[in-house]
């Protein structure tokens, strides 16, 4: 898959919850392609459990809203929200943000995305008013 952007070096890595396997590692595959480094998880759970526990800093979240286990992805942002308040989170859903009740920081990516309004959301997110710069389609995997 080619996606002819890039973005600036992300200091962290982005976190990924979604339950649906196919769309968590298109999305973690996607971000990989345009420069991030991401972890994927199919639970806001574990999610929550590696962002306790990992020494690498979390740059956004990116969740799912319906989820299975305890927490789903509003209430991860609520959670994220407390305890790292300069993350940024995005809440994806097939639901709409007013019947999901987004937290006031949380923004909302409506399912299905395209591959560039992923992009651009995050690029909105972490180098705000810088562009992605533009990458041949054709440039080679390494």
């Amino acid at each position: 898959m080619d996606v002819n952007f890039r973005l600036l070096p992300i200091n962290g890595e982005i976190v990924i919850v979604e339950d649906e396997p196919l769309l968590r590692e298109l999305t973690r595959e996607i971000l990989s392609e345009v420069g991030a480094e991401c972890v994927a998880f199919s639970t806001a759970d574990d999610a929550l459990i590696h962002m306790l526990t990992s020494d690498t800093r979390c740059a956004l979240i990116i969740a799912d809203h319906g989820l299975p286990g305890q927490v789903q992805g509003a209430e991860l942002a609520e959670l994220a929200r407390g305890r790292w308040p300069e993350t940024p989170v995005i809440i994806t859903s097939g639901w709409t943000d007013t019947f999901i009740g987004l937290p006031p920081a949380a923004h909302f990516l409506a399912k299905p995305w395209s591959l560039e309004e992923l992009v651009m959301a995050v690029a909105n997110l972490l180098q705000p008013g810088v562009p992605p710069t533009e990458t041949s389609v054709d440039t080679p995997r390494q």
